[in-house]
């Protein structure tokens, strides 16, 4: 029954954590961290597992790494799927020297700074700096999601964060097996051959795997239900499959099934994104709440002095190193160099391989021993610690100071551009808002550039559209074209842009809402405005001298007056608060504006002659 129990609070704490982070807008990963060293100190799993099994030392790893090696290749599975190799376009060359020259400098100078700061031996040493390589999209993806720098810096940090794992996993196989098994005879060739031989196990069973896949999706032997748990079943199987083959690769097959199964023609994989999203999320919560509990704290503060310079010379010196003498030469300037400088968290992939190793390291014979072994993932935690941390706090400043993301992300992208939509965006405009129309009609859009507005002629439902916008501070939707199905549409395909609650669209027109042709309401975003605005009757209002009027409100001129003033012939569409973020009125939550705010109304023509405006 504790047993139970203890596995019910691990998924439970993971969502308290997550939703904490998501409230309060700070590092998920460090707030899971917490969590799980909070539960460590009631609850030690490695103890709490040998007691059930009656004094078996070994049950808790036995037990616990292969789950942890499972749910590692559900996540990359996942950022596997993320990868478009249509970005390689702006970001390939400098994602690529990342993940060789970069890596090769961060893994020397990890080294060195372990041999002379933490007094590490130099076989520790390297196997710390091959494991500390990696950075992670668990984490990365989280960050960028909050920050939104620059596209081409997005997704440059997002190949790195999800390529370098298995780079980092498999170099750290290759520095153990050659300095901690072979330390008598380490030899060159072999590691060449066992490089080679795990990039092509990896590499070839993941091909394998998303040619299977892709030919049942294709000629429909799996039905809808059952693709995401069918992507699923074969990526665990295939990883498993490869890492017996060759330890390891496993992380690679995983990374490239996804890839290719993301990249190949005519096969939509949105239905299995989403599931693997959803699965992602509950796997980081859990795994960082287990291996964060397993984690001494006193251990971690025994490092002292010593392990925070390590640390800092990690986020200052190695860091900034491999990032500008790798991109020497990439169109990157030094302003996205400097930010991707700046963002390196290491995630659960160094978790876990340290863990991994550190219990290895714990059984190898007394002629091979080596010393600080058991430091090895406290290091680790220390450093996904403080890099989390770290990066958490500083990647917005940084991305603002550096002109690379917006102070906010209250930016509107508006589906539609006709006269009144062109109207209101010129509102939002004016008051510093990034604003970006996007329309089919070369005409309405033609129009909109010549008045000043950011504006494309595209499709919003194309996928490759939504990939190439540069979204850089907005956040939120809005769906004003004149078609019902349409913003509908546009709403059900921004949903991983934004997240539902920033998706709006106007009302349906009347045969939409009440007869068996029309659209269905769990169809629809946020509705906008007031009840019965719809696109006619914001298009006949306009139509016939209403205008879009921007206020501020004081104690003498209320929102009362200004409904006064124009004869309830006012409708509320926006308000932004006296720290200049912006609520949109809805016909579920309508907003009640007060003193200090900014109001955008959309008012009639008529107006009464009293003395209101001149409170203002």
């Amino acid at each position: 029954m504790e047993f139970l129990l203890y596995l019910a609070m691990i998924p439970a704490l993971g969502l308290t954590a997550q939703w904490i982070a998501w409230r309060t807008r700070l590092p998920g990963i460090l707030l899971l961290l917490l969590f799980g060293m909070a539960l460590g100190h009631f609850i030690e799993p490695d103890v709490f597992l040998q007691n059930l099994t009656h004094g078996n030392e070994q049950a808790g790893p036995i037990l616990l790494f292969p789950l942890v090696s499972l749910s590692v290749a559900v996540i990359m599975l996942e950022g596997g799927l993320s990868l478009n190799l249509k970005e390689l376009r702006e970001a390939g060359n400098a994602a690529f020297r990342l993940c060789t020259i970069g890596a090769i400098i961060s893994c020397a100078g990890v080294t060195i700074a372990a041999h002379y700061l933490l007094d590490f031996g130099w076989r520790l040493s390297l196997l710390l700096g091959a494991i500390l390589v990696v950075t992670g999209p668990t984490v990365i993806g989280p960050l960028l999601r909050q920050v939104r720098p620059s596209k081409r810096v997005a997704t440059t940090l997002k190949w790195e964060g999800i390529v370098i794992d298995p780079i980092g996993a498999v170099l750290a196989v290759l520095v153990f097996d050659q300095l901690m098994m072979h330390i008598n005879e380490p030899n060159l060739w072999s590691a060449a051959l066992m490089l080679l031989e795990t990039a092509l196990v990896g590499t070839g069973l993941g091909i394998a795997g998303g040619l299977i896949l892709a030919f049942a999706f294709r000629h429909y032997l799996i039905p809808d239900h059952l693709q995401g748990i069918a992507t699923l079943a074969i990526g665990l199987l295939f990883f498993a499959i490869s890492d017996h083959i060759a330890s390891e690769s496993g992380l690679i097959s995983v990374t490239v099934l996804g890839l290719w199964l993301s990249n190949s023609s005519n096969l939509n994989v949105e239905s299995i994104i989403e599931f693997k999203e959803n699965l992602r999320t509950l796997l980081i919560g859990c795994l960082f709440i287990v291996l964060g509990s397993r984690v001494n704290i006193d251990e971690v503060f025994a490092l002292g002095i010593p392990g925070l310079i390590f640390l800092a010379v990690l986020i200052l010196l190695v860091r900034p190193a491999s990032v500008y003498l790798s991109l020497l030469g990439t169109p990157l300037n030094l302003r996205e160099k400097a930010f991707i400088a700046g963002m390196a968290p290491r995630g659960i992939v160094a978790a876990a391989v340290s863990s991994v190793f550190a219990l290895e390291m714990e059984s190898l014979p007394a002629s091979l021993a080596i010393e600080d072994a058991n430091h090895l993932d406290t290091v680790t935690f220390l450093v996904i610690f403080g890099t989390v941390t770290t990066y958490g706090f500083t990647a917005s400043p940084l991305a603002k100071m550096l002109g690379l993301s917006q102070q906010s992300n209250d930016g509107i992208l508006i589906a539609g551009a006709d006269a009144w939509t062109r109207d209101l965006a010129q509102e939002f405009k004016k008051l510093g808002l990034p604003i970006l129309l996007v329309d089919t009609n070369y005409n309405k859009i033609a129009k909109a550039k010549v008045a000043g507005l950011n504006a494309i002629c595209a499709n919003i439902l194309n996928e490759h559209v939504r990939e190439d916008l540069d979204l850089n501070g907005i956040g939120k939707l809005m769906a004003l074209t004149e078609n019902d199905e349409v913003n509908s549409l546009a709403v059900r395909e921004c949903q991983t842009l934004f997240g539902r609650a920033n998706l709006y669209q106007l009302t349906f027109r009347k045969q939409n809402q009440h007869n068996r042709r029309g659209l269905t309401r769990n169809l629809m975003g946020r509705e906008l405005f007031e009840p019965g605005l719809t696109f006619s009757k914001m298009d006949d209002f306009h139509g016939v001298g209403a205008t879009f009027k921007t206020t501020t409100l004081s104690e003498n001129y209320t929102y009362q007056d200004f409904i006064e003033h124009y004869q309830n012939g006012a409708n509320l569409l926006c308000v932004i608060d006296e720290f200049q973020k912006l609520a949109i009125n809805t016909v579920e939550h309508q907003l009640n504006p007060t003193q200090g705010q900014t109001i955008i109304a959309l008012v009639s023509s008529t107006v009464i002659p009293d003395s209101h405006e001149a409170k203002k």
